[in-house]
């Protein structure tokens, strides 16, 4: 089991050898260990800003030449192990390449997140083939790097010319000199092992360090010490490959006398006179504010000028900027947008995603282009409101604190959605495909709002593209989490560095809705150290980095973002924009009866799922969940058909909740935790398969988890809806998470390969605009009905109610049949109040619930119908009757439907699968049918490699399929 692909080497013996010659190495070729700066030992400029990807907006280059180093042939070696040398690319990760070359099995594939752990206590050398194409005629030659991850020396010629420590800066050095002296040039890039250099750096001298369990130890220690994508080193969901190489496309950059090359452009559009956290006036025009990162120099004289472009290809405005200004790297200008001339961009079901093409110009003073850049813009404002709570709204029956919540173009909303983790612990293989299926099941499971996490990685500028496409939004995140971090003078300056190019790069896309500083600071990390004797100094260190480091830059780029230090957070106490850090945060400095900030929630006592008593009362949630299977289809991807099985060794050891707390592969004991949770919660709820089909025993137990998990995510996301209609008018919800990055038991709604689990479908359907909910307190008894609404006008609504035993015979009670009531806009109404622990007889029985309204979406004239069914049970289904329900299947491939039909009694959870092979998802999904009631289930196939054959493989069950032996 243990054994490693083509190294027969004891894991010990290999482990130790491994250390002790990536030690020699690393502190021979990473001098940035001894407190000395990355600038300090190169020629590289301090501020370092470019674009993320090739694709996104890059400057024309006219006769200059840019060699795109992927063109090129590369070699991967280590020094570790002489006998290792294959062929590399970029972008890449070592890796994928020695996948490639078959000197390791799938990373992904079984126990290999532990038997690979060999490649990263390893240093690795990418060697360029000679290059051949540059110029001799001349002025500079510059090396530009957009991704390298993470440590690295680099040398051109066999002369080193710098060195590297954060992955998510952009480097360029002018190399001009060397190449002078230099016939063959040839390039190395020498990446150091991030775990062992992160332990070298949280050992030296005087280094900060804090108590025990404030950093989250997932596998790999000590990753807040470094710049690298922190889930690298391990998360619950996720594996720790703590990957090196060239992740993000680099180039050679030759420049003649009077040429330049654009490496990254801020746009930043706003409405006159906003400023950031305060919502604008919508009558004022637009600003478009431009700043472009250039290599060489200008002349004096230079100027930009602009070209704003419809969808149609017509102009709509053109002419010079103004204000310009412009030193030895930046040029920057501005010009008002006259607010009539464009139309707004609206998330999706808001309002339409109109998008303008900019085209930016860089003239000398003869007005002769230099430079082209052209990004695609939208227009619109996005404000995270945490202003004070008005008197008016208090009169409205809101209670008093702040505000937390988001307005689009002037308007609140009801933001529906999730959180984003990185789609794969590789980088280089999410594809624009991958992502436009992602996203395109946001927006079919009526989803606007995506929080995509910190501790990742900065999303490329495509997936950007993307959701400005189809009007996602996204809540977005410096890369710090579950941590404290240092404050010292050289850590700072390189995430100022970083901060800079990623907030220059980013600005421009309307989907961008908001920056926050980290993960889960404010209300867990800082709290775990408050009391402590050091937690002034602590508190210190974080505002130093949260707000004094990061606030300035981002302010100074963009006037159009609201920021927080900390995803969950009570937001600010106080804000003066006199100061160049106006933020003062609120912390505990909290009004007895206010309510302040948003939440983040997680239980594991599956025993209170469903007590909405104790779900959190805030503004806004941005967090909760619960863990379960991924299905067997996915399963199968990963592990071998021996071990489909919950106790087998590559499915206990791929969960990793709770966190195994270290590099130890033996932690089953914390594996059997999560797997109890989930399966105890099964079993407390829902009748659990028994079958003597092992492998279909094992689908069976992996689906019943993923109900429970989607009936306890409806419970909470129904309760925060709720809110809008409360006090504390409660205006969000983001459940953890969307998406997986591998095949294991995460708190996923989407599959890695893309396929939904029940969780999405049950979203999708609870995040519809109107919905009918039921809130049920065991205790007391007492049932309350709601209708919510998050249409931005009030509807009058139409209610049918009605009890039913398993067999689908109606029940006579009395409750009302029908219900008429209005509700307002972004709002609820409570339809109704009873007690079931007095005149019924309830507890073999169900309640259906239909609401029926009629309405319009947001900036939409066009009237449709609205409908929503809903189920309510007293007792937990695993002391419910159940009866067959005799479910039937008929597939239509001319409308491209299937038909579900319940001939027999009541089917509870109806589920459609399909078999491996094909990637499709239904319209619905997870539904339930009376007796006598048939479904039409449409569907939609994003890929298929079985040329049709999977639909003779898709079959439908239900609840009661779990009772069966």
């Amino acid at each position: 089991m243990w054994a490693y692909v083509k190294f027969g080497m004891h894991r010990s013996i290999y482990l130790a050898a491994c250390a002790a010659s990536v030690a020699v190495v690393f502190f021979i070729s990473f001098p940035f260990l001894e407190r000395r700066t990355v600038t300090q030992n190169s020629i590289m400029a301090r501020r370092s800003t470019q674009a993320f990807l090739a694709a996104s907006a890059a400057a024309a280059t006219y006769a200059q030449n840019v060699l795109d180093l992927s063109s090129i042939e590369w070699s991967v070696t280590t020094p570790n192990f002489s006998d290792i040398s294959v062929a590399g690319k970029i972008p890449s990760h070592v890796h994928l390449d020695l996948f490639a070359a078959d000197v390791i099995g799938p990373p992904l594939y079984s126990l290999n997140e532990f038997d690979l752990r060999w490649i990263a206590f390893s240093n690795w050398t990418y060697k360029s083939a000679p290059i051949t194409s540059l110029e001799a005629s001349v002025n500079t030659t510059w090396l530009v790097f957009n991704g390298l991850d993470t440590f690295t020396s680099i040398e051109l010629c066999g002369q080193h010319v710098a060195s590297t420590n954060n992955q998510f800066r952009q480097y360029y050095f002018d190399v001009s000199t060397i190449l002078n002296a230099c016939g063959s040039p040839t390039l190395s890039i020498n990446f150091g092992s991030a775990p062992i250099i992160a332990n070298a750096t949280a050992a030296l001298p005087g280094q900060e360090t804090w108590p025990a369990g404030v950093e989250q130890l997932y596998e790999f220690p000590n990753r807040q010490y470094i710049r690298k994508e922190q889930s690298d080193f391990g998360w619950d969901w996720g594996p720790a490959f703590a990957p090196a190489g060239i992740w993000q496309p680099a180039y050679v950059v030759q420049l003649r006398a009077a040429e330049i090359y654009v490496r990254n452009t801020l746009v930043d559009i706003y409405r006159e006179g906003q400023l950031n956290l305060i919502p604008p006036d919508q009558s004022h025009d637009w600003i478009l504010y431009t700043s472009i990162d250039f290599l060489s120099s200008l002349t004096a004289g230079a100027g930009l000028r602009y070209t704003l472009t419809d969808k149609h290809n017509t102009t709509l405005l053109s002419g010079q900027l103004a204000n310009v200004t412009s030193n030895d790297t930046t040029i920057s200008g501005s010009v008002t947008i006259p607010s009539g001339i464009v139309e707004l961009w609206w998330p999706t079901g808001m309002g339409s995603q109109t998008l303008y093409d900019l085209t930016i110009e860089i003239v000398d003073f003869a007005n002769t282009s230099l430079a082209v850049i052209n990004k695609r813009v939208g227009f619109r404002t996005i404000v995270q409101n945490a202003m004070p709570i008005s008197q008016e709204q208090i009169n409205q029956g809101i209670a008093p604190g702040n505000n937390w919540h988001f307005e689009i173009n002037g308007h609140e909303f009801y933001a529906k959605g999730s959180n984003l983790i990185p789609p794969d612990p590789f980088w280089p293989t999410v594809t624009e495909t991958r992502v436009r299926h992602l996203f395109n099941s946001v927006v079919d499971g009526n989803q606007n709002m995506l929080r995509v996490w910190s501790s990742g990685a900065y999303l490329p500028d495509f997936m950007y593209d993307l959701a400005d496409e189809m009007g996602i939004l996204l809540w977005s995140e410096f890369e710090f989490g579950c941590a404290l971090y240092p404050a010292d003078p050289e850590f700072l300056e390189n995430v100022a560095a970083e901060v800079e190019y990623q907030v220059r790069r980013i600005n421009h896309h309307p989907s961008l809705a908001y920056w926050a500083g980290g993960n889960e600071l404010e209300n867990l990390e800082l709290r775990m150290v408050n009391g402590s004797l050091e937690f002034p100094r602590y508190l210190a260190d974080y505002e130093a980095l949260f707000l004094d480091t990061i606030v300035p830059i981002l302010f100074r780029n963009s006037r159009s973002i609201s920021y927080s230090p900390s995803s969950t957070t009570n937001g600010w106490l106080d804000l003066d924009f006199s100061k160049s850090q106006p933020i003062t945060q609120r912390y505990e400095d909290v009004a007895p009866g206010s309510i302040y900030g948003n939440t983040d929630f997680y239980n594991y006592n599956y025993a209170v799922a469903f007590d909405f008593t104790i779900y959190p009362v805030g503004r806004f949630a941005n967090e909760f969940g619960f863990h379960s299977m991924p299905s067997l289809q996915s399963w199968e991807q990963a592990v071998g058909p021996d071990d489909l099985r919950f106790d087998s060794a590559p499915v206990l050891l791929r969960n990793h909740h709770p966190p195994p707390g270290g590099l130890d592969i033996a932690n089953f004991a914390a594996a059997n935790m999560g797997q109890a949770q989930m399966t105890e919660a099964a079993q407390m709820y829902y009748p659990v398969p028994n079958t003597t089909d092992t492998r279909a025993n094992f689908s069976a137990w992996c689906h019943t988890t993923q109900i429970f998990q989607a009936d306890f995510y409806k419970s909470q996301i129904q309760f925060y809806r709720r809110g809008s209609a409360k006090p504390e008018r409660q205006l969000g919800s983001l459940y953890w998470q969307l998406n997986d990055q591998w095949q294991a038991p995460t708190w996923a709604g989407i599959e890695y390969d893309g396929r939904w689990k029940v969780l999405h479908y049950i979203a999708k359907d609870i995040y519809q605009p109107v919905i009918i909910a039921p809130f049920f307190q065991k205790i007391t008894g007492d049932l309350q009905i709601w209708v919510i609404s998050d249409l931005w006008e009030p509807v009058s609504a139409s209610i049918d109610l009605a009890w039913y035993d398993w067999t689908g015979t109606r029940l006579d009670t009395d409750i009302p049949a029908s219900v008429q009531i209005e509700v307002g806009a972004i709002n609820g109404t409570k339809v109704l109040t009873t007690n079931l622990n007095s005149g019924y007889a309830l507890t073999d029985a169900f309640l259906v619930m239909d609401v029926r309204t009629q309405g319009s979406l947001p900036n939409s004239k066009e009237t449709q119908t609205f409908t929503h069914r809903n189920w309510f049970h007293k007792d937990n289904l695993s002391n419910a009757k159940l009866v067959d329900p005799g479910l039937e299947i008929a597939h239509s491939s001319e409308t491209s439907k299937f038909t579900v039909k319940a001939t027999k009694g009541v089917a509870a959870w109806v589920w459609l699968d399909y078999p491996s092979g094909a990637l499709l998802n239904f319209d619905v999904n997870a539904f339930w049918l009376l007796p006598g009631e048939q479904r039409e289930v449409v569907y939609t196939v994003k890929s298929d490699s079985t040329d049709g054959r999977w639909v003779d493989g898709v079959s439908v069950r239900s609840l009661w399929d779990n009772t069966i032996s």
